[in-house]
């Protein structure tokens, strides 16, 4: 179970990182955050109501406060990193994140076997390839090494804390709920300082309402995601959990290469290989 809804996780959260990254291409990132994050609180609201989940808060839900603060400025960082560049050094660097939930589940006494953490190892080497590390070229700004780390390391803590938000399916909603009213709160403060310090909120063509359902995609999976990766958290080591979750850049890269055509580098593809094998070693030690 843990392997599924692990595996399933880095497949919603690949496609909303595939979908986010087109979408602000056209909108400003802050935009794409706090308009996606609001679809998908009002749906979690909705839930939260026709379940009757408020019964079931409790001081775990201050982990899903905690997870909405932490997460929009990860993913802002992420993106200014992007616009540095090189996206072949900052998308590797980001995929360290793992290394923050592998950390707390051995901390917590988790000691994966020898074969796990051959799958460990092999995993996370194929997603830092399959990110398509660019190893010469231009120097790389620290600002952007930095940035990017910020971002790992924000990464990596929600993975943390949303595995500690709820202990319950209907505990589950109520702290994604909590985390995407957060987040909102937070992005719509973020984007609001941006406009009074001259920044832009919209494209020149106003808001882009056909962009709406891409954007509810984003917001929704993103959240199916944090849903997915709390069960397989909960049902088994977390040092397992967090690997296979991470695979999502290479979910990213194979959607490139099948919905825009983007060629996929040699290295690009025997790093999806290793992520492979390395998810058959977990799912199989």
């Amino acid at each position: 179970m843990t392997a599924l809804f692990a595996l399933a996780t880095s497949l919603l959260w690949g496609l909303a990182d595939f979908g986010g990254g087109l979408l602000t291409r056209r909108t400003p990132a802050l935009t794409v955050v706090v308009v996606s994050q609001a679809v998908a609180a009002a749906v979690l609201g909705a839930i939260v109501v026709g379940t009757g989940a408020w019964s079931a808060a409790g001081p775990r839900l201050w982990f899903a406060v905690a997870a909405g603060l932490v997460g929009p400025v990860a993913l802002l960082s992420f993106y200014k990193a992007l616009a540095l560049g090189p996206m072949g050094v900052v998308s590797p660097l980001g995929s360290l994140a793992v290394a923050v939930p592998i950390g707390v589940g051995l901390f917590l006494g988790e000691r994966p076997g020898l074969l796990q953490v051959a799958g460990i190892a092999v995993a996370v080497s194929g997603v830092v390839l399959a990110g398509g590390p660019q190893l010469r070229g231009a120097p790389v700004q620290r600002r952007a090494i930095l940035l990017t780390l910020i971002a790992a390391a924000g990464f990596g803590t929600v993975f943390a804390l949303i595995a500690e938000a709820s202990s319950s399916v209907t505990g589950l909603f109520l702290a994604l709920f909590v985390q995407r009213v957060t987040n909102v709160a937070v992005g719509g403060a973020a984007l609001a300082v941006s406009v009074r310090r001259g920044g832009v909120a919209l494209p020149a063509g106003g808001f882009p309402w056909a962009s709406v359902p891409a954007l509810a995609f984003v917001g929704l999976a993103d959240v199916a995601a944090n849903g997915t990766y709390s069960v397989a958290a909960q049902h088994g080591p977390v040092t397992v959990a967090a690997v296979l979750a991470s695979l999502y850049p290479v979910v990213t890269a194979l959607a490139a290469r099948g919905l825009l055509r983007e060629r996929l580098r040699a290295v690009q593809a025997a790093g999806a290989g290793l992520a492979l094998v390395g998810t058959l070693l977990l799912a199989t030690g």
